[in-house]
């Protein structure tokens, strides 16, 4: 694959970098808070949401992009310190999942629903009981009223967006019985279900609570919204997590530059940097961040490998997780104070560099962890022999 910017792709960067900065404008460091819904509905006329969709059934996107073209949007919109965006679930998930295996019916149903901004959606993969061993999933969904509807009982757990959500596609065992990956299917489920679904908040070491529990009691998903065919969940879970590390990689990658290139002025200005050890860890973690950014480009071509996925979920949350230690041994002691005097109104005020480290603490347990992604490489893309199972 060719990783050059062509003169169309760089007419697309000039095009993104004056629209990003007419709507930003005003705003410093509009990144550290989260995109609304206005903002993704803005994003949508603007035609900045399904850039990279596969137009083989048609033309739900606002507009097609190239691989270049998507890293260079990807890359605009980091480095103009955009908002957080509430829509990746939808677009960047859910929308390339139901192109290779939805039905017409739902890809007409969904998708341009998501390219103006309007739905959003979360992800119900993980339980209390099955977080990285997802094919342990126990919420379970039973055919009722005929046949037209399922009923979906179970809990979820670390579902980023769930209280924003208008939609949650949910992994649940619709075979009675059955064990591991089979019997499963993928169900596209309304949130609105008060009494049936409920979303509580995880509060985090870091104060923030992004991430939620969600309970299903008997709640209701059309039978025609069930995704792949009844008991191929497995297939289509898999296939939507191998998309779930692609451009938008490299787009993580230019935010990590950023938090680098402020830990390494942090150590200039307290000495730190003069230090040969503390040298060489600065030196270190920028030589791997040019290391993961070649492997993401190689891993564009990869398709639906989830050996390219689980490499690089391995890369960078461990990269990720030593910069937040990184960042609070620059800054010696007083990494324990806070950015001000703690009261009443405000009892856990941080700055972004303890944010940050706190957050990072997660980076290898999220998103499946590292033990899984070391077996996941080890029996699919090595060959070695599976581990015993019960």
């Amino acid at each position: 694959m060719d990783f050059a910017f062509g003169p169309q792709d760089e007419a697309l960067r000039e095009e993104a970098r004056a629209w990003l900065a007419e709507r930003l404008a005003g705003e410093p460091g509009a990144r550290s808070r989260a995109g609304g819904r206005a903002w993704e509905r803005e994003l949508g006329t603007g035609g900045w949401i399904g850039l990279g969709w596969d137009r083989t059934h048609g033309t739900f996107g606002n507009r097609s992009a190239t691989p270049a073209g998507q890293i260079v949007w990807a890359e605009e919109y980091v480095r103009a310190q955009a908002p957080a965006r509430l829509g990746h679930m939808g677009e960047n998930l859910l929308a390339p999942t139901l192109l290779a295996h939805g039905d017409a019916d739902q890809r007409a149903r969904f998708l341009p629903a998501i390219a103006r901004g309007e739905e959003l959606w979360c992800q119900g993969y993980s339980e209390p009981g099955a977080g990285s061993d997802l094919a342990a999933v126990r919420t379970a969904a039973t055919r009722a009223d005929g046949g037209r509807t399922y009923r979906i009982t179970g809990q979820k757990i670390w579902t980023s967006h769930a209280r924003e959500a208008d939609w949650c596609f949910v992994l649940a065992r619709s075979t009675a019985g059955s064990r591991r990956h089979h019997g499963l299917s993928l169900l596209l489920v309304p949130m609105d279900q008060p009494g049936r679904i409920t979303v509580r908040p995880i509060r985090q070491m870091s104060g923030d609570a992004g991430f939620n529990e969600v309970f299903f009691d008997d709640a209701e998903a059309r039978a025609e919204h069930l995704v792949g065919g009844e008991g191929n969940g497995w297939r289509v879970a898999m296939s939507l997590l191998a998309r779930e590390r692609g451009v938008a990689t490299l787009a993580q990658q230019i935010g990590f530059a950023a938090e680098l290139a402020r830990v390494v002025g942090l150590a200039r200005d307290t000495g730190a940097a003069a230090e040969p050890v503390m040298r060489d860890r600065l030196v270190r973690q920028w030589a791997e961040l040019q290391s993961m950014r070649w492997n993401a480009l190689r891993n564009l071509g990869a398709g639906d490998d989830p050996g390219a996925g689980a490499v690089a979920k391995l890369l960078w949350s461990s990269w990720h997780r030593r910069l937040g230690e990184l960042a609070m041994q620059v800054r010696g002691a007083s990494a324990a104070l806070g950015p001000r005097d703690w009261d009443a109104a405000r009892p856990y005020e941080l700055d972004d560099l303890q944010r940050q480290f706190l957050f990072s603490r997660a980076d290898t347990i999220y998103g499946g962890s590292d033990e899984i992604q070391r077996t996941v490489i080890a029996e699919r893309v090595l060959g070695l022999p599976k581990e015993p199972r019960p």
